[in-house]
């Protein structure tokens, strides 16, 4: 699998509480709760998918399959909403 990366025109600020992706070329801002924080943080520093998963696992003690879901749904999300690149 190759690095995840978001596309050039976006960038992502951490909040006290999330973090927000600012869509440069749309003027759009998306919220991402912290579970979706994490999982983007993990993704952005290398860690893989499943990586981001166990990092959901350790922090939330939630089982392996839900947690592997839940990190392929927001990378799905980030790709067909074009804030991440292919």
């Amino acid at each position: 699998m190759t690095a995840f990366a978001l596309r050039r025109h976006v960038t992502a600020t951490e909040t006290e509480h999330a973090t927000v992706l600012f869509d440069q070329r749309r003027g759009r801002y998306y919220q991402l709760n912290p579970t979706g924080a994490l999982i983007l943080r993990v993704l952005l520093d290398g860690g893989g998918p499943q990586g981001a998963a166990r990092a959901l696992r350790e922090r939330y003690g939630i089982p392996v399959a839900r947690a592997e879901a839940d990190v392929a749904s927001l990378v799905d999300t980030l790709r067909r909403t074009r804030l991440a690149e292919r």
